[in-house]
Order: C-alpha cells, then structure tokens, then sequence
C-alpha cells in the first residue's frame, strides 16, 4: 500500500497531529425542490458554520431540481447562512429546464462558473450544461475561451491547479477531450465532480478524479457531504454527516508536480470515419460563430437566420454564407426564428419578442413579456403565435407587435414552436400539458396529459405535428400519441417504440416521423386509427434523446444526432441516403434547403450548409 493511503486508512477523522494547511467542504447535487432538498441544504450549512478549519465551500452542479427561478432563489437563501465564502456552479438540472433561458442561475449568485487561489493553488469550475436541451454535456465555446484566459493568469506553469465541473471529464461530456488537453498541459492535482450521487474515485486520462456524492439523504443514506483536507503533498476525502459524525478519509492523493507528457496512452477521440463513406456529401460553406447556438436555423430564400447564446441573431447568404447583417438582443437567444412578410421574429431571455426587417436586420418592434422566451415563434396570416417563460401564450400582430389577445392559464414556461392547424393553436408547457387554443381570441379549447404528474415528462420539448385532422406529440414519457386536434380526445398511443422528444411530419402529411432513444428512425402512418409503422430503419446512431426534429424536403427526411451527425433518408421507404459528421455535439433541427442540401447548426456554435453532390 502507498503510504499516503496507508495515512489515510489509518485516520480516523479531520482532526490530525498535523494540521492540515487548510480545509474546505465540498457540496454536490443538493437539488433544491426535490421534496428535501431544501432541508437537507440547510441541515449542512449549519453543521459547516460550526467547523472553524472550513475556509470555504464548493459547489459543484445540480443545485436545483428543475432551474426554475424560484428554486434558485431558495436555494440563494439558504446559502447566504453560511458563514464562509462559496464558489458555486450549475449542473446539468440547472441548465436543461431553465425558464429564464439560463440567466437566473448568473444573476442570483453572480455568475454560472469561478476561479480562485488559495494558499498558492488555484481553483476553478466551468459547468458543462447542457443548455435547454438533452444530450450529453457540453463546454461552450465561450466557456472554453474563459478557460484559456484563467490558465493564462496562473503564477507560472508548475502552479497547483484544481478543475471542478458537474459530469464526470469523461465521454460524458461531448467535449471533454478539449478540457483534458488544457489541464494536461498544466500542473492538474485533481478534477472534482459531481453528477453521479456517490463518492468515487475516478482517473481522466492520467488526471485523478473524485465524485462527491449527493447531500441528499436516501432511504439507506444520511444527508451528506465531503470535507477535503488539503496538505502540501496530500489531499484527503471524509464524508461527514451533519451533526452526527466524520467518516474515516476514503480517499487520498498525492500533490506535486505533474508531468503529463509522459503518458503515452492513446486515449478515443471522435471519429470522422463516417464521413470518407459518403465523399460525394461535403460543407458548402461553414461559420464558426464562437457562441453556443441551441436553435434551429431558418431558411428563407437565400436568407440563413441564426440565433445563438451570446445574444446575436445572424442573417446569412444560403447561397454562400456571406454574413448580410447581425443583430444583438440584451441577453441569449434560443428561440428559433420565424419569417413571413420580410420580416424576422424571435425571443430572447432578455424577455422581448423582437421583429426586425430581413433586408437589413433593423428593429421594427419589440415586445416585453413578464418573462425569458426560449420558446420559437409560428406566423400564420399576419399573426404571430409564441410563449413565454411568464405563464402565458399571445397573439401579435405582425405588423406593429401589438397584443391582440393573451392566454394566461399556462402552468409554467414554454419553449416549443407551436402548431397552427384547422384554427387550433397547438403547443406543450413545462407544466405536463399540451393545449389546444382557438385561434380567434385564444381561449381554451382543450389540454391534453400524458398522465404523468412529473414535470420533466410534460409534452414540451417537441414541436407537434398535425395530418388528417389528428395531433401528433412524443415526450419523455417514451410514448408517441395522436389527439383529435377539434377536442383533444386521444385518439391511440404508444410506447412501443421508445421514442422520446423528437418529432416530424413528412411534405404530403402521409407520414409521421420519430426518433427512437437508440439507433433508429420510425415512419407512421397518419390515417391510421392505430400506430402503424411504415418503416423503421436503423441508423446506428446510439442512444441519443436530442429533440432533434426529423424535417423532409423533396423526398428526403433529415435529422441530427447528439454526436455532430446529420443523416439523409428517402422519406418514402427510409433507406439511409447519406450521413454527414461535422463535429462532435448536439446538432438542432436542421433546415433544408431541397434534397441535397440542407443547413445545420451545433452546439459548437458552427453553421454549415451540408450538400450532397452526386454527380461528382
């Protein structure tokens, strides 16, 4: 046995005949707004406040249950007892059902990531999302180049460095080969996590990694968390239970210098293999925008319109992606634009629902709502139709943005892109259900549940999808349903297939597109009064629950995957015609063009105009 861990096993608690240079408690998962989150929060803070060795205290993911703002804010107050400093960040439950568009969580505490020293080690914690969407975790753009500038910053090279993030820095996060490069080329003692509700010992390519378990308490588990005691060549783990007791150290490492370009370990990387197998397909044209984009784009003519989370919405030249002209919003923008008349709409976090002219991206109008709009906007007629984060769905009028009515009676915020069909106004809310709106003055028609009481399998992610006189919607319930859109009678459903978020409906609306949680794509029949497949083919693409829509244009149908990979298929008998791989991260519903060509966005922030030439 190594005589640090032989150290280790042999303690019995914090307390050492030598003192520790200094100490801190370490918090992960407190899911505030789970039904004890919140006591289980407090009954820790009060038991760090009465341990003077603690110098601080990090925070490492999942804080809330659900990102809404009022957890956030509990979770601020109860926080704001403790009596030493806290370096928090989100997790990806903070981030994926985030009502203020991922700017609560920055505004309550101050900022969505930090950096640190303390007695010549640096700390510092960049969260991974993913934002208001599933998918594996992913480090922004932006984060990455503030990652860059923190390592800059450091005394010299052989400075002790600490990272902290939620997931595991593992293929749990998309990216992760591009946070592992940056610490390996540094003096990494140890990367802390969360995410996995247990203490853990983990390695990330050469790089020591410690899980920090939940402070939730279980059935077989009292509330906890870690206090880490940090030596001049040690670092050691003790789980203390509030009140009660610490656990003997379950865990140490050894600090020093750390060399990792020794290590000639061939570690996986993404594979770009795909692509040699379909050489006719390439990018027309790419943009790397530097900021995370969690929309779809919208095509227009020749106009590419792009929103992204830095707040700039973009329009572009479909032709050849010339840049036509830019726009900056106050805050994000995941809401997927909508176009009618030259004229552009989207929301933003910021909370307005913006208007600009397609020619040269000029303001028309804006309108201020109670809340965040993630939710994508539908025009029909001169009227535009979207939600909000404030409980309500409106009507406005094209032309000069004015109201011309409000529904209130919404449960909680909305992101989808509603449906307008037979003069119902179709969409789902974070609240479990998907309402049927008369489209004269926006009463209500019918709601609709799943019957799942839970508000993470509410109907909301997906954009539904209408043919026959029928509504089509799948949710995370793992069922696909059809409603009578006159009456919101549920017509059949299934949970056969596994499919979760996304959803499409084929150009002659005989087919209804969707995405199983593993490998394959699924057409229905929409005349059916059951759910009859009309084929199912196997993709190979893994598991995956991206609500990623499938979109077909002139007979082909396309969809993206979490992992960067966009696929081409003959809408009539789903044979595969291409696949196309242009990073490594969640790709949005795509925008085709016709069937050879069709435009995509990812998480990376890039935008690329993916074309199959044949002919070559």
């Amino acid at each position: 046995m190594r005589p640090f861990l032989l150290l280790l096993f042999c303690t019995a608690g914090i307390s050492t005949a030598q003192p520790l240079p200094f100490t801190f408690a370490w918090l992960s998962d407190t899911h505030v707004g789970n039904s004890t989150g919140a006591e289980d929060l407090r009954s820790s803070i009060r038991d760090i406040n009465k341990i003077d060795s603690v110098a601080f205290v990090i925070l490492s993911g999942d804080i809330t249950e659900m990102g809404w703002n009022a957890e956030f804010e509990l979770a601020k107050s109860i926080l704001d007892s403790l009596t030493k400093p806290y370096y928090i960040l989100p997790g990806n439950h903070d981030t994926k059902w985030s009502e203020s568009g991922n700017t609560k969580f920055s505004h309550v505490f101050g900022g969505d990531r930090f950096v640190f020293d303390h007695r010549g080690f640096k700390f510092f914690g960049v969260h991974q999302g993913p934002i208001m969407r599933m998918g594996d975790g992913h480090f922004a753009p932006e984060d990455l180049r503030w990652a860059d500038s923190v390592l800059t910053t450091l005394k010299d090279d052989e400075q002790p460095l600490f990272f902290v993030t939620h997931y595991p820095l593992d293929t749990q996060i998309d990216n992760w080969y591009e946070m592992t490069q940056r610490l390996k080329r540094r003096n990494t003692q140890a990367v802390l996590c969360g995410h996995g509700h247990r203490n853990k010992v983990l390695e990330f390519e050469g790089i020591p990694g410690i899980m920090g378990r939940s402070n939730l308490h279980t059935v077989r588990e009292a509330v906890g968390y870690n206090i880490v005691g940090v030596r001049s060549d040690s670092m050691f783990f003790f789980e203390r239970t509030p009140g009660v007791a610490t656990k003997p150290g379950w865990h140490g490492i050894p600090l020093g210098k750390r060399d990792y370009s020794e290590d000639t370990t061939t570690y996986p990387r993404p594979d770009f293999a795909v692509n040699s197998k379909y050489p006719t397909v390439k990018p027309a044209w790419k943009i790397e925008t530097g900021f995370t984009i969690a929309s779809a784009p919208t095509v227009w003519g020749d106009h590419v319109i792009v929103g992204n989370g830095g707040g700039a919405v973009a329009c572009y030249s479909a032709e050849s992606g010339d840049k036509h002209w830019d726009f900056a919003a106050s805050a994000s923008v995941y809401s997927t634009p909508a176009v009618e008349n030259m004229r552009v709409v989207f929301g933003s976090s910021d909370g307005n629902v913006y208007c600009l002219d397609i020619d040269d991206g000029k303001l028309i109008w804006k309108y201020k709502t109670g809340g965040a709009v993630v939710a994508c906007p539908t025009i029909s007629k001169g009227v535009v139709y979207i939600g909000s984060g404030d409980g309500k769905f409106r009507a406005l009028n094209l032309s000069n943005g004015r109201l011309r009515w409000q529904f209130s009676g919404v449960g909680a915020f909305v992101e989808t892109k509603p449906l307008v069909y037979r003069n119902k106004i179709v969409f789902g809310a974070w609240d479990s259900f998907l309402y049927g709106l008369n489209i004269e003055d926006g009463s209500l028609s019918w709601k609709w549940s799943n019957g799942n009481a839970g508000r993470g399998f509410s109907p909301a992610a997906s954009w539904p999808v209408a043919s026959e006189g029928k509504v089509f919607i799948v949710a995370p319930d793992r069922a696909m349903t059809a409603i009578n859109v006159l009456t919101g009678q549920e017509l059949w459903r299934t949970k056969a297939h596994q499919v979760r978020e996304a959803i499409g409906i084929s150009e002659d609306g005989s087919r209804v597109y969707a995405k199983c949680m593993n490998d394959t794509l699924f057409a229905f029949s929409s005349t059916s009064s059951t759910a009859q497949l009309v084929w199912a083919t196997y993709c190979g693409y893994g598991y995956d629950i991206d609500p990623s829509m499938p979109m077909e244009k002139d007979g082909t149908v396309f969809f993206g995957h979490k992992n960067g990979t966009v696929f081409a298929l003959d809408a009539k008998i789903g044979a595969i015609k291409w696949q196309h791989k242009i990073g490594n991260t969640i790709v949005n519903t795509v925008a085709p063009l016709d069937s050879n060509r069709v435009v995509v966005t990812d998480f990376d922030g890039r935008i690329v105009l993916i074309e199959n030439k044949p002919e070559e």
